[in-house]
């Protein structure tokens, strides 16, 4: 539930810090690794970054 909860938090824009204190990490690497964005997310992001690449 955990890996689900802050996925959808973070794919919703939640800061690290928010997802560190949801999670209760101290560390942002280790609340990196149950953040795990979907195929979608990370289309989306990489079209904000090269709007007018069509590779990617």
């Amino acid at each position: 539930m955990r890996h689900l909860a802050l996925t959808h938090l973070g794919e919703q824009s939640a800061s690290l810090l928010l997802l560190m204190a949801k999670s209760r990490h101290k560390k942002p690497e280790n609340v990196r690794r149950y953040f795990k964005p979907s195929d979608r997310a990370l289309a989306e992001v990489t079209s904000l970054l090269a709007p007018g690449d069509s590779r990617r």
